[in-house]
């Protein structure tokens, strides 16, 4: 069977099982990982070249970790540095000198089989706990965020393991030694100055030309390149693929960038862990089943016990330490590519790679019904109990409350307004040079296409409140509003229109707050005409107010026919007559009271004047 007809029995089958496993509640990774048993030997063995699968799934990995990197910018690890490097280190240390102690003590394993084997058992699964968390709309609790920032240590800690598994065979070779690590530092040496002299200026260089879909092929072309120089250095090219990312993350592209890494980074990370759910071996759990099931129950609960007494010990309550312990107590995908790392430099045999994978899988299959279970029968009885120390649930969403797709003219006026309110926001725009203009204003640029689904998930769409809509593009304006009110309906839109047609179409749509750019600015203008003219104050209020009016009466009687060029000619000469009627008739209003003003002024002088006369 051809490599390619695998690939395309592996996306046919998980088109079908993984929906089929979100309706079961099942998250999106153990749908992978069903769908590769159900393919491997061990059930419909349709798959046979598990290994040429698992080298194109590895990329998964490989995008993963310069997703990863590109999210560690100095800022963000600055403000959670508490949570990540001292709850973080703690948690792998101890938790893989536990499972060290036990495989090198009790199973008998070698020191360097225990070191990869316990701390690679440390690990927890960032891509299932994030998206578990996102799924219960617990990430932005306390609990979540201390969960994502030991995860960040974690996934750091992963590069060092992974950097470590050669040396543990011995340093006889040249790339083992000193040499290794020599040629590590040369490289990502050459790789800081590569990213901040040529690679930065070649982004601009690309988004400058207009061609912004060349920032895809430029994030493939940099990652690939990445690992090619890696492999050719025989460098662990996840490190590679890691440090590059970090050291893009301040880059004004680096949203843009993991917008279009993400979908490859999906569907790739997806296909490895079918070829791990593949490589299981169901067998082994019928052969072994106490050693399985015992060593999966043994793994949650070393380590929800050990991230339970942490968190305690930093003074989290009861319900987060207990609910932090069962997010992270399952293994993690790093543990699938440091056993592999392990056994392809025989650190490990094939009999414990077999058991020690179906472990960690079935660890992560058990890791839902451990928090339902505590949120079913412990979590209620611990909220009933007083407590003295602080309880502080829910953390400032870090999101801001509106972006802003577009930073134009309307888009920069919108900003200053809200800098003034002290409202953060988040804009989108392609326009290089409104980067530093944002930043004045205390936002945030998101460098890209408000039009793609990733950018604006990346931007926060699903938290935010408000999308000021101020993209000039018509049509970009009216793809984005489509999306955002068919996926994130919560959000209010508010609209900038060019034009009337470009108001009838937004309502089609659905928005129900939109601008004319050039309505009220026109509207003052034509206010000021009036009063240069000599017409009064109160007068040219009433006209500007009443033309209003009648202009958005008759907006909304054209939006049933705007699509009749003949009808919209029609309402606009009825409703120019009945403007012009409504105008003649204040205007003999007007000249009426004004003749009965002057005629109830003169007829007292009148009989004044009279009286004189017939006195004298």
């Amino acid at each position: 069977m051809s490599l390619l007809l695998q690939i395309i029995i592996f996306l046919g089958a998980s088109l079908i099982i993984v929906p089929l496993t979100k309706k079961l509640g099942i998250s999106t990774v153990l749908g992978y990982l069903i769908t590769g048993v159900i393919l491997g030997p061990s059930i419909l063995n349709l798959a046979h070249d598990s290994a040429a699968i698992m080298q194109l799934a590895n990329f998964g990995v490989i995008f993963l970790m310069f997703l990863i990197g590109l999210e560690l910018r100095p800022q963000r690890l600055w403000q959670m540095r508490e949570a990540i490097f001292f709850m973080g280190s703690l948690q792998v240390f101890i938790t893989g000198g536990i499972f060290m102690l036990i495989l090198w003590l009790l199973l008998q394993q070698s020191i360097a089989a225990s070191f990869a084997l316990g701390f690679a058992l440390a690990l927890s699964s960032t891509s299932f706990v994030l998206q578990l968390l996102t799924e219960k709309q617990t990430l932005n609790t306390t609990y979540g965020q201390s969960s994502f920032s030991i995860l960040l240590f974690q996934d750091m800690a992963a590069i060092p393991l992974l950097a470590v598994i050669p040396l543990l065979v011995g340093t006889s070779s040249a790339h083992h030694g000193i040499a290794y690590f020599a040629a590590i530092i040369a490289t990502f040496s050459g790789l800081f100055l590569f990213s901040r002299f040529v690679m930065r200026p070649f982004f601009r260089f690309v988004a400058q030309s207009g061609a912004t879909e060349l920032i895809t092929a430029v994030a493939l072309f940099i990652v690939l390149a990445v690992v090619l120089l890696m492999d050719t250095l025989e460098i662990s090219t996840t490190l590679g693929a890691f440090l590059t990312g970090v050291l893009l993350a301040d880059s004004e592209f680096r949203h843009e960038l993991e917008a279009s890494i993400a979908p490859f980074k999906g569907l790739l990370l997806g296909l490895f862990f079918m070829t791990v759910g593949m490589m299981t071996q169901l067998s082994v759990l019928f052969t072994h089943p106490i050693l399985i099931l015992g060593g999966a129950l043994a793994l949650l609960l070393i380590k929800m016990a050990t991230l339970t007494a942490i968190a305690r010990y930093y003074r989290y309550n009861w319900k987060n330490s207990i609910l932090i312990g069962a997010a992270l107590a399952q293994g993690g995908e790093f543990a699938f590519v440091i056993f592999n790392a392990a056994y392809g430099e025989n650190i490990i045999s094939h009999a414990i790679l077999e058991p020690i994978t179906l472990i960690v899988t079935l660890s992560i299959i058990l890791t839902p019904c451990l928090l339902w279970l505590l949120q079913r029968f412990v979590m209620p009885r611990i909220e009933s109990k007083p407590t003295n120390m602080p309880e502080v649930e829910d953390v400032p969403n870090p999101h801001p409350p509106m972006i802003i797709a577009g930073f134009g003219r309307v888009g920069q006026i919108i900003a200053r307004i809200a800098h003034l309110q002290h409202i953060p926001f988040t804009a989108i725009d392609s326009n290089l040079k409104q980067i530093d203009f944002v930043r004045k204003y205390g936002g945030t640029l998101y460098y890209g296409d408000a039009t793609q689904p990733d950018l604006l998930r990346a931007a926060g769409i699903e938290h935010t409140q408000i999308l000021v809509l101020a993209i000039d593009d018509v049509e970009d304006a009216l793809n984005t509003a489509r999306h955002v009110l068919l996926h994130y309906p919560h959000v209010t839109i508010l609209a900038r229109a060019r034009d009337r047609h470009h108001v009838h179409l937004l309502k089609d749509l659905g928005v129900h707050h939109i601008w004319r750019e050039t309505y009220l600015s026109s509207l003052g203008m034509a206010h000021r005409v009036l009063r240069v003219l000599g017409v009064d104050e109160k007068e040219a209020m009433q006209k500007i107010d009443l033309f209003r009016d009648e202009d958005e009466k008759l907006l909304a009687a054209q939006q049933q026919v705007y699509t009749d060029e003949h009808k919209v000619f029609e309402t606009y000469r009825d409703a120019l007559a009945e403007l012009e009627h409504l105008f003649e008739s204040d205007t003999q209003k007007a000249i009426s009271e004004q003749d009965h003003l002057e005629s109830s002024d003169t007829h007292p002088k009148e009989r004044i004047r009279i009286a004189r006369n017939q006195a004298e």
